[in-house]
């Protein structure tokens, strides 16, 4: 386990580290729905030491659109805060924070654009936002963005298409919630079914047995989103394959679980 560490740390200090800390490529993190920068504080530390410079960005995921969330809140970060065109722009994202990367990539060039991460995406929507979107408290807790995140062909996750970058999506299959995961079919995180977190075009997916409120302070999934930050894909063993629902869309070909013997 030592050594195991030990190559990770050095494999992720080959791809962010130069001459001093904070000097290395862009590494720009997106928080979850409801949630703030601290959520990704442990991800931030990480890639801070390793020699990244790091956007742990903050955007007011329950009050505005995703169009408006990718458009005004990253694109202008990414114009204000990644002005080198010389060094890499990596992301690694959670839940919602992939769908509004997303968004803005499928409309904007972004040249010196690296590798993404995606935690527990809802990159075909998610079965909670078609069951609860006309809850009042839902409504309020969620705002316009809770809106857009059904499963319906017309919803934002469903109209972005094939992704044309590099990504790496892992998704979570340990639920804590009975309520939610009673109406979101196989396998799930709590709020976003392990089928529904695939995209079409990435490049490889990891499913991992752990909840979709605490997933990005998971040692093993840091690990793992460094990695493929440096290397273009995953590499722990996975133990099982995720169940996947009927009625979800087929897998991208290059997407599959990494399984070693």
């Amino acid at each position: 386990m030592t050594m195991l560490i030990i190559l990770l740390a050095i494999a992720v200090i080959s791809a962010c580290a130069q001459a001093a800390p904070g000097k290395g490529d862009y590494v720009v993190l997106l928080h979850g729905m409801g949630r703030t920068p601290r959520s990704m504080r442990k991800l931030e530390t990480r890639l801070a030491r390793a020699g990244c410079q790091v956007l742990n960005l903050a955007y007011p995921s329950t009050r505005t659109p995703i169009e408006t969330l990718a458009t005004q809140h990253l694109g202008q970060a990414l114009a204000s805060q990644c002005r080198r065109p010389d060094r890499k722009i990596h992301f690694i994202t959670h839940s919602l924070g992939g769908i509004v990367l997303a968004y803005y990539l499928k409309n904007h060039a972004l040249p010196n654009l690296g590798r993404v991460v995606m935690l527990c995406p809802p990159s075909q929507g998610s079965e909670v936002a078609d069951r609860w979107r006309n809850n009042v408290i839902y409504r309020f807790l969620t705002g316009p963005a809770g809106q857009q995140l059904g499963t319906a062909p017309s919803s934002i996750p469903n109209s972005l298409g094939a992704v044309n970058f590099e990504l790496g999506i892992i998704a979570g299959d340990r639920s804590l919630n009975p309520w939610t995961s009673h109406i979101i079919p196989g396998a799930d995180d709590g709020k976003v079914a392990v089928a529904r977190a695939r995209a079409a075009g990435m490049k490889d997916f990891l499913v991992v047995h752990k909840t979709h409120t605490f997933i990005m302070r998971d040692r093993e999934v840091i690990d793992q989103a460094l990695y493929f930050i440096n290397n273009g894909f995953f590499k722990k063993t996975v133990k099982h394959q995720p169940k996947i629902h009927a009625d979800a869309k087929p897998a991208d070909a290059l997407g599959q679980v990494r399984i070693k013997a």
